[in-house]
């Protein structure tokens, strides 16, 4: 499958324009690049609530995923302490 951009022009509400290049801005991407994803989505046959239902998961996942990854490090700086002192009370005997 070739690369090659085509030009289409379309007519787009403002509000639809302005939550475009809102969305755009919060992905670092363009307003192109988000008409090419939605595009796409439509044409894998996705559905707005299954977009809406996908993306308040992913939202949920980074969530849990962050608090996880916070317990993770306290779990490791206190083994950490662990292993210290262990190794502290082999070398006194």
């Amino acid at each position: 499958m070739s690369d090659t951009m085509h030009a289409t022009q379309i007519q787009l509400k403002p509000a639809q324009k302005k939550a475009l290049q809102a969305r755009a801005q919060a992905n670092n991407t363009n307003v192109a690049e988000e008409v090419r994803r939605a595009v796409d989505a439509y044409l894998a046959g996705m559905t707005a609530d299954e977009i809406a239902l996908l993306d308040q998961a992913t939202k949920q996942a980074q969530t849990l995923l962050a608090e996880m990854s916070k317990t993770l490090q306290a779990t490791n700086a206190h083994l950490r302490k662990v292993f210290a002192e262990r190794e502290r009370l082999k070398a006194r005997r």
